[in-house]
């Protein structure tokens, strides 16, 4: 594990800019996913080997879960969520590699992923609902209700970038006591919870990031339903 120095001081800058471990690691993390995209995509078969039915079916898990929440728009916001969601397992587990630190593990990287769900949330709201269309609802049921909807956009934002801090920095703070205390005696344990951990922490994030984005589409179509609802 690395301290956490380590992953406030930078290791070197590029102009003004100061690349940190947790920027480097998230490079990393970025690099290998487009490698592995890029090296699966050239070898798809209509007859699937294990590999693409594993990843296939990874696929249609996560397409089945923004189905679900988001019927009419899966495939405008599917690409968003099964990016967070592949992204989180390995930045999640990453910190399981011996001198290397979960990016999720500070909370600059974990800010900027609640940031990008917030800006994705009313992107999409925008995009599919109309600016006009899409800030009226939170004029609805009042005009009055306005400062709380503000307030709930902000406060929902960080309590997305604190949980998953909090949880990754508490799960390898905990990994580490737990070693000084008993040594080597109980690695397995420790190895399963913090893999256990990781892809729950992920779900989590990447479900409450679908949450949002649907409940911003959704909220426009209640309204709309209602309305014609009155009208007939």
């Amino acid at each position: 594990m690395e301290s956490p120095d380590i992953m406030i001081h930078p290791l070197f800058h590029l102009g003004p800019l100061a690349i940190t471990s947790t920027v480097v690691t998230t490079w990393g993390i970025m690099a290998i996913l487009w490698l592995c995209a890029w090296l699966v995509s050239r070898r798809l078969s209509i007859t699937p080997g294990p590999l693409q039915s594993a990843i296939e079916g990874m696929v249609v898990a996560i397409e089945s879960a923004v189905s679900a929440a988001a019927p009419q728009h899966a495939r405008q916001i599917m690409p968003l969520i099964a990016s967070l969601w592949i992204f989180l397992v390995i930045a999640n587990l990453c910190g399981l590699i011996p001198g290397v630190h979960s990016p999720t593990r500070d909370l600059s990287a974990t800010a900027a992923l609640a940031i990008l769900v917030f800006l994705s949330t009313h992107w999409y709201g925008i995009r599919i609902q109309g600016l006009k269309s899409y800030l009226k609802h939170y004029l609805s049921p009042s005009p009055i209700l306005l400062p709380f909807h503000l307030i709930s956009e902000v406060t929902r934002t960080v309590a997305l970038a604190v949980r998953l801090f909090g949880n990754i920095m508490s799960l390898e703070m905990a990994a580490v006591l737990i070693l000084l205390v008993a040594g080597f005696l109980a690695p397995v344990p420790i190895l399963m919870l913090h893999i256990i951990e990781a892809l729950v922490q992920a779900y989590i994030f990447g479900m409450l990031a679908l949450i949002y984005v649907a409940g911003g589409i959704q909220s426009q179509q209640s309204r709309q339903a209602r309305q014609g609802d009155d009208n007939a």
